[in-house]
């Protein structure tokens, strides 16, 4: 009889980011959300 075992350990750390990170962060949101909003337009008049 064989038994097999692994284990993982797996550990989460919340990473700080600096002040230009976020502003650059939420300006590719926004950047996305424009982005999406076009391609909806675009293709309800197909």
């Amino acid at each position: 009889m064989t038994i097999n075992l692994l284990f993982f350990t797996i550990s989460i750390k919340k990473r700080k980011i600096s002040l230009v990170e976020a502003v650059q962060e939420e300006m590719v949101e926004k950047l996305y959300d424009k982005n999406k909003e076009k391609q909806i337009s675009i293709h309800r008049f197909m």
